[in-house]
């Protein structure tokens, strides 16, 4: 049995301090290697912390914001591929032969952006994606957004992922799944987890993925979960499809372990996926006209 085992940390860092939180995940990717991990997954903004310069409470044009000394600061402060924390990460990647999912603000053209790097066990960094779906209706419209979902091969398995408020939305994960995507990882950062889970258990269905995701603890929070993509039996009787699934305030790592064997032959045999699809339909899906009561 061929199986993959992500290690799904629950921990908050609140504090903008990279030192503090890369010596912090550093210990995390340590206890998962000795928990037999393959792949360790942080939440969103693991490094740099969730934390936003207070110029974000101003009421400032958008041409000038990125003058501002705060907003400079911040961005300065951002991560890149050469950055130390990122590096340390790598060396404990290929130190213990392990993945890493790790996350924090990156340097994008002009602003920041919300990032994930997979790290692979030989230390190097195989996928950078940046959350395309910004949270603009609040702090994340001071961030600049990604534009491509990507998919990435870890030791033979097609590794997709998605950050936070991507999830929200169903295209997110059929890209995902139409670039082969066998399991999709989840960075998260946020509350009112109910029907965020059910939404991620769907998403497993629709598109015959494995589906982890990994939150910050707290009140509301927290939930952490993996989910499969096998929803009946052998006797087409419906199954539970949730893996794993935390409490909100407990802190720690959370092991998921999927069957990539039962994934695939799952995958190879049901009516799911990209397999009767009439995309002939689908056409509004590329109209970026937003009308009532949308707008």
């Amino acid at each position: 049995m061929k199986t993959f085992t992500v290690a799904i940390v629950q921990y908050n860092c609140r504090m903008p301090d990279q030192a503090l939180n890369t010596e912090i995940g550093l210990r995390f990717v340590r206890e998962a290697s000795t928990l037999g991990a393959d792949i360790v997954l942080f939440p969103e903004c693991w490094i740099t912390a969730y934390a936003f310069p207070d110029i974000v409470e101003t009421n400032l044009p958008s041409n000038e914001i990125e003058d501002h000394p705060d907003f400079k600061a911040w961005y300065e402060a951002a991560l890149d591929e050469k950055s130390e924390s990122i590096q340390a990460f790598q060396e404990i990647a290929k130190e213990l032969s392990i993945g890493v999912v790790i996350t924090g603000f990156t340097k994008g053209v002009n602003r920041p952006q919300n990032s994930a790097f997979v790290i692979d066990r030989n230390g190097n960094i195989v996928l950078k994606y940046s959350k395309v779906h910004t949270c603009d209706f609040g702090t994340e419209r001071l961030l600049e957004s990604g534009t491509e979902f990507k998919v990435c091969d870890f030791d033979g398995i097609m590794l997709g992922i998605m950050i936070c408020y991507d999830r929200e939305y169903p295209e997110s994960a059929r890209i995902l799944m139409l670039k082969g995507a066998e399991l999709i990882l989840v960075p998260n950062d946020c509350e009112a987890m109910k029907p965020r889970l059910q939404a991620l258990s769907t998403r497993a269905y629709e598109n015959m993925v494995g589906v982890a995701m990994a939150n910050p603890p707290g009140e509301n929070a927290g939930c952490s979960c993996a989910f499969s993509p096998i929803t009946w039996d052998h006797e087409g009787k419906p199954v539970d499809n949730t893996i794993v699934e935390a409490d909100t305030m407990t802190e720690g790592i959370f092991i998921a372990n999927f069957n990539l064997d039962e994934l695939r032959d799952y995958r190879s045999k049901e009516m799911m996926g990209n397999t009767f699809r009439k995309v002939i339909a689908y056409s509004e899906l590329l109209s970026d006209q937003v009308k009532a009561p949308f707008v």
